[in-house]
């Protein structure tokens, strides 16, 4: 029996040496040092090259090394009938955390028009809004936008969040799906949160933006698939969005010709509002390792119907 990663930039040292550290007995594979792909049961990568489980006829189990797992679906020959699951990690919450954190501050407090007004040497002190005068929505209420929404309302601000059904979170309002209306009129700072699916492709579209506050501001730290970039564009253009900050993108690296890097309305991240460190998370990944070489209920299951 053998446990397989594969990453699409084949950074395995961590990785093999943090499941190692949690448990010295798996055997620890890559597709450049497998000898027998029989013996590979499971499987844990990260936005492997499309094709590289069909080898792997004994495959039970395929685990994302995040807490995303879009990428899993975007392989048509995915395996039938094996289980999939994801990391669920408080490292992650806590820097999704403080990074949205940031950019929230940021916006209201105009440090990146600071930043600016530095580079040419002048002088500028502008009005600002306080925490408790803005409402932020989280547009994904699920365990990592419940982790956001706590620190931003720690932190002042009037947070509600949106999802599928309502949740019960203390100083939060709540709605589900059928008020996405509701939730969108009061959002003066939009996070987007969701996890990407069929249903949530390409829904930070103009239609969305028309139901935002004037002058909102969007923040994408979810998936690049959730937003029509043209309209986008429209929306910074026609004063409807006061400006975005992405960390996301449809194509990553971003291009270094793509549109987005001369706006100044849009400040761009690559892609590290939260990262899976493999220290962190390698013990959840042994302990399922051994849940299915023993038949036991994984850990952390992905719903293949719902798509997260």
């Amino acid at each position: 029996m053998a446990l397989l990663l594969i990453r699409n930039d084949k950074n395995y040292t961590p990785w093999i040496d943090a499941l190692k550290k949690a448990d010295s007995s798996i055997t620890v594979v890559t597709p450049e040092t497998v000898e027998n792909p029989e013996e590979v049961t499971m499987a844990v990568t990260w936005k492997a090259p499309q094709g590289s489980f069909a080898k792997y006829t004994n495959l039970k189990a395929i685990g994302s090394m995040g807490a995303g797992v879009d990428h899993l679906f975007d392989d048509p020959s995915l395996p039938k009938n094996v289980s999939l699951t994801r990391v669920v990690d408080d490292k992650l919450a806590s820097d999704m955390q403080e990074f949205v954190s940031a950019l929230c501050l940021n916006h209201i407090r105009n440090l990146k028009e600071y930043a600016a007004l530095q580079a040419q040497a002048k002088w500028k002190p502008t009005s600002y809004k306080r925490a408790k005068d803005v409402t932020v929505g989280i547009l994904g209420f699920g365990t990592l936008g419940q982790a956001v929404g706590n620190m931003l309302s720690a932190i002042g601000f009037k947070v509600t969040g949106w999802s599928h059904s309502k949740k019960d979170v203390e100083q939060i309002t709540s709605y589900s799906q059928n008020e996405l209306d509701r939730f969108l009129a009061e959002a003066e700072i939009l996070v987007c949160l969701l996890p990407l699916t069929d249903k949530t492709e390409g829904i930070l579209n103009t239609e969305l933006f028309s139901k935002l506050p004037k002058g909102a501001y969007l923040i994408n730290v979810a998936r690049g698939g959730h937003l029509v970039e043209t309209d986008l564009i429209e929306a910074l253009d026609n004063g409807q969005l006061s400006g975005a900050a992405l960390d996301v993108f449809h194509t990553e690296p971003l291009p270094q010709d793509h549109l987005f890097w001369n706006r100044n309305d849009i400040t761009i991240t690559p892609h590290i509002a939260s990262m899976s460190n493999a220290a962190s998370v390698s013990a959840q990944i042994a302990e399922n390792y051994k849940r299915l070489q023993n038949g036991d209920e994984l850990m952390n299951t992905v719903s293949i119907d719902k798509g997260y």
